[in-house]
């Protein structure tokens, strides 16, 4: 039986999880909110319906203020960076910097195979025509993710980008995403926000236009609408709220795993936040740094919700007890706070992303190792990877055939084609017979 604490919802060893506990740890995806769900496919059918029309009201009805242009001058972008504070333009450079070159590293090439004397296969990476990048505002505003997506379509050599953001009572985006977007070097900027936002890049309307694929986060009606649009445009991944798994052994420090959970429980109270600590001496200090440094959290409320409802701290009897619960459970953000970490990287099997060692933290990768932080959530890490340059792409496959490659082919290609009932295409392979 696990024994709560005042803070954390789950406490003691691993082994001592009821099946249910397990599960709702595990099962992180939550069911579709049926009135979110009517309510933005209403929002998509009016902006695929009356395009601009729809957009401006949907400005009025949510966002409070009447528009008089969807798209944000350029110079206004321009004016926004120039504008910010000289310490915050630095970082977000540097971020930026980093983040191309962590992502030019990731250039595919074009790749041929000669599968028998005569026959090539090839395959070549194209880069997409437009990208739209979801940059969320009022509570939420994060800049670095502006860059997360920006950047690397431009990287990639996507023709144009695109960004979306909701208006404030001035019309315009936060000025924080206009400067990470002029920054970033994004083509055209929109005060357009919400599932209004996702349908009018997926559908396109007389001023936005259509976009061969969305990214970036938001909240449940941006996340839905993605859905709701993914048989007309791309998206990344399905995201939902954040999450943490720590694995830590004797030579973890409490203080730095508390921390790490802290961090991620503050962006959502939904956030899942567990370790795995190696011993219940470790998991019991753990447990006590995570008590005591949440008592001065300034995002009291959120981070004491999020570590209430799926924050836990559960001991291991080692390391291999770790790893079949770390593949289950597939998390976003996987912390290996370990002797060897480097060495533990191969046990490893399901992760948006890893950090090696607990001076790795979690903040660096979210703002400045160069590493993209739009990762999946909710376990599907088990088959998403995080935003990277590959999603920028499609990709062109080409073959030739040669004259006695075609005669040596023919044949058998025309016994699968008769098995299959398609007679026409064992015609069309056995007239090449005799070159």
């Amino acid at each position: 039986m696990i024994a709560s604490s005042s803070i954390l919802r789950y406490r003691g060893p691993l082994s001592a999880l009821s099946s249910e506990d397990r599960r709702r740890l595990l099962n992180r995806v939550g069911g579709s909110d049926a009135r979110v769900a009517s309510r933005v496919s209403e929002l998509i059918a009016r902006v695929r319906d009356d395009g601009d029309r729809a957009l401006f009201d949907l400005a009025r009805q949510f966002d409070r203020v009447e528009l008089t242009a969807l798209e944000v001058p350029r110079e206004r972008c321009e004016a926004a960076l120039a504008s910010l504070d000289s310490t915050v333009r630095e970082a977000l450079a540097r971020a930026a910097r980093n983040i191309a070159r962590a992502h030019a590293a990731q250039k595919p090439s074009t790749v041929e195979v000669e599968t028998e004397p005569g026959v090539l296969v090839g395959r070549r990476p194209d880069p997409l025509g437009r990208v739209g990048v979801y940059a969320p505002g009022g509570r939420a505003v994060y800049p670095s993710s502006v860059l997360m997506g920006v950047v690397p379509a431009k990287v990639a050599g996507v023709g144009e980008v695109i960004v979306c953001s909701p208006p404030g009572p001035d019309g315009l985006p936060h000025a924080s995403v206009m400067a990470a977007a002029a920054l970033a070097g994004a083509d055209r900027v929109f005060s357009l926000g919400g599932a209004g936002a996702v349908a009018a890049m997926a559908y396109g309307t007389e001023t936005v236009p259509r976009v061969d694929r969305i990214v970036g986060p938001g909240n449940a009606y941006v996340a839905e609408a993605k859905l709701q649009v993914v048989g007309t445009v791309a998206i990344e991944a399905p995201a939902g709220p954040s999450e943490i798994l720590v694995i830590a052994d004797g030579t973890a420090s409490p203080d730095a795993v508390a921390r790490e959970m802290l961090a991620q429980a503050e962006h959502d109270p939904e956030a899942a936040c567990v370790t795995l600590a190696v011993g219940e001496v470790l998991a019991d200090a753990i447990a006590r740094s995570v008590e005591r440094l949440a008592q001065g959290a300034k995002r009291w409320e959120i981070v004491t919700s999020a570590l209430g409802s799926r924050g836990a701290v559960l001991s291991v009897a080692s390391l291999d007890e770790a790893w079949p619960f770390a593949a289950d459970f597939a998390p976003e953000h996987l912390l290996l706070a370990t002797t060897s970490p480097r060495e533990d990287l191969a046990r490893v099997r399901n992760a948006g992303t890893v950090f090696l060692g607990e001076r790795s933290s979690v903040a660096y990768g979210d703002y400045m190792t160069g590493s993209n932080h739009v990762l999946p959530t909710a376990g599907l890490a088990r088959a998403y990877s995080g935003l990277n340059l590959l999603d920028f792409y499609r990709w062109t496959t080409y073959q030739r055939v040669e004259g006695q490659a075609a005669a040596n082919l023919a044949e058998d290609v025309g016994v699968l084609a008769d098995n299959e009932g398609l007679f026409a295409h064992a015609d069309a392979a056995r007239a090449w017979r005799r070159v």
